[in-house]
């Protein structure tokens, strides 16, 4: 039963957007998905190349964001460019960075970084990557290099999705690709890996005064449609409980939640002709947030906070953005005023970006034009603008009873 007299948003709640270095940044060359991308060895259709070209635009991205009255950006430091070769930082690409985050303070926004997104450098895919034995201790040497530049970032995330990785490294040793969602289990010795690399990070960024540390998990909200109980705690725990769990006692957990996946009796049921489905595929799922909050929460229990750190939809139907993003902040409000402690939410993504092997799925708030880099904010990021200032009267009363 939701409490009407709590109010959903509190104080000091921030809204904002969210991007990855590799998704909007451009010529990334030194990592391990620029090298797939150009190798064709992952099967991926498309080339990141330029990306966004936000690695000389960052500005004008910032500048929109403090525009449409949001009052936070998360973005991620890109490992390669950072540590190029083991043991060498680079003091150019530590000062980029460094620029970014004062960029941030000089318009208003709270940074939220995180310091790896997907991507790896090539000469850590060459060692084995995240089943190399001296990963932990690379990621580790990484931390340590960014640091310094650290001051004033209230939020780091360490490691976008662990979940996800371990995934796609269990997906990749199995052969599997594209959108078959044939179920293998995450790779139990990349877990191991990220799970030691996220304590050692967070252990290290502890000594940095005002910094909050956690990771975010990919919520796939794993549901029972015939799967029985036991095996849809099974395949909940495999996917995403072992990695919340992770996270009890860190400073906060990031919740990154789009779709649900349905446990059938045989295997995951895909969204079929009769549902409703994004660009990419997934089943149109508003509820999607609520769902992974509220089990998050009921996971860790009151000591560990939340944030939002990723929730869109990839849809070419400006409405369609704005309608899902209206039913999951509504749900996001229902949690919170079941009690729920959830600090902010960012909308992924600010840009219409390099989605991981493909540019055809539009998540973002603002288009870029790929010749011209130009960008356009959509319809969507200025009613997203205008919630973040009066959430309630956006939203409607309802939101939170």
């Amino acid at each position: 039963m939701t409490n009407s007299l709590t109010p959903p948003f509190p104080q000091g709640f921030f809204w904002g957007a969210s991007t990855s270095a590799h998704q909007v940044e451009g010529n990334n060359v030194g990592s391990d998905f620029w090298q797939a991308e150009n190798d064709g060895s992952w099967g991926l259709p498309d080339r990141s190349g330029d990306a966004c070209d936000s690695f000389h635009r960052w500005p004008e991205d910032l500048d929109i964001v403090r525009d449409l009255g949001l009052g936070a950006y998360r973005f991620s430091i890109e490992w390669a460019r950072v540590v190029p070769a083991p043991g060498h930082p680079s003091l150019a690409m530590l000062r980029h960075y460094r620029r970014m985050i004062e960029g941030c303070a000089e318009r208003g926004l709270t940074p939220v970084v995180t310091l790896h997104h997907f991507t790896s450098p090539t000469w850590l895919k060459a060692e084995g990557g995240w089943t190399s034995p001296q990963a932990v201790a690379h990621f580790a040497e990484y931390v340590r290099a960014v640091l310094p530049i650290l001051d004033g970032v209230p939020w780091v995330c360490t490691i976008n999705e662990p979940n996800m990785v371990a995934w796609m490294v269990a997906r990749r040793a199995h052969g599997i690709s594209g959108r078959d969602l044939t179920f293998v289990p995450p790779d139990p010795e990349a877990t191991a890996a990220l799970t030691r690399a996220h304590t050692e990070a967070r252990d290290l960024l502890a000594s940095v005064r005002g910094v909050k540390s956690g990771w975010t998990v990919a919520n796939q909200n794993v549901q029972d449609h015939g799967a029985g109980p036991e095996r849809t705690a099974e395949l909940s725990y495999l996917i995403d409980d072992q990695y919340l769990d992770v996270a009890k006692g860190d400073d906060f957990v990031g919740v990154q939640a789009y779709s649900r996946l349905r446990a059938g009796e045989q295997d995951i049921i895909a969204p079929g002709p009769a549902d409703r489905r994004t660009m990419i595929g997934w089943e149109f799922y508003p509820r999607a947030l609520e769902d992974a909050v509220r089990h998050t929460a009921a996971r860790l229990g009151e000591s560990t906070p939340l944030l939002v750190t990723e929730n869109g939809i990839a849809t070419s139907d400006d409405d369609e953005r704005i309608e899902y993003t209206s039913q999951a902040l509504k749900g996001l409000a229902r949690a919170m005023a079941d009690g729920a402690d959830v600090r902010g939410y960012l909308h992924w993504s600010l840009l219409d970006n390099y989605e991981w092997g493909s540019w055809k799925p539009t998540f973002g708030l603002v288009s870029v034009d790929r010749t011209t880099f130009r960008r356009t904010v959509k319809p969507s990021a200025r009613w997203f603008g205008r919630l973040a200032q009066n959430p309630l009267a956006l939203l409607g009363q309802d939101a939170a009873s």
